[in-house]
């Protein structure tokens, strides 16, 4: 779906390469009342920052929860929005409004259906070798990270 896709610039019609980094409260980094999601658009890091409140606000509407993969999915799903239609394209974060957190969370939800359909994070390929991640699995007695 959206942890990792490709969008056409609007204004130069370059093929922008979206990819899922992580997911961060941005309580803690930036003291802001929000959840970051993180992408690299071609190699750069984008951050599109989702109101806490949309969450409230989803619970309230519907009973439902937003998980942390709907999110992620929510936040790909307006970043790729973003860069088709040339809303300001070259920008490090973007702010969604709790209405457009809400918005994308509902057509990700018709798109995929369940909840239990939606990619997990990190997507980890299945060609990778525990020494080519950059933490320790159990049971590893060496990795990069203890290079470091």
């Amino acid at each position: 779906m959206y942890e990792d896709f490709v969008a056409a610039d609007r204004w130069t019609g370059e093929p922008q390469h979206c990819v899922w980094k992580g997911t961060v409260v941005a309580i803690a980094t930036r003291h802001a009342d929000a959840t970051d999601i993180r992408y690299a658009v071609n190699g750069k890091p984008v951050w599109i920052a989702l109101p806490n409140m949309a969450w409230i606000e989803q619970k309230k509407s519907n009973g439902k929860v937003i998980t942390d993969y709907l999110a992620a999915q929510a936040a790909g799903r307006f970043l790729k929005q973003s860069i088709e239609n040339g809303y300001d394209n070259g920008r490090e974060i973007y702010t969604m409004s709790v209405a457009e957190v809400l918005e994308q969370v509902a057509a990700v939800m018709k798109e995929a259906g369940h909840t239990s359909d939606l990619p997990s994070l990190p997507v980890i390929n299945d060609d990778a070798h525990p020494a080519e991640l950059d933490f320790k699995l159990p049971g590893e007695p060496h990795t990069v990270a203890d290079e470091i």
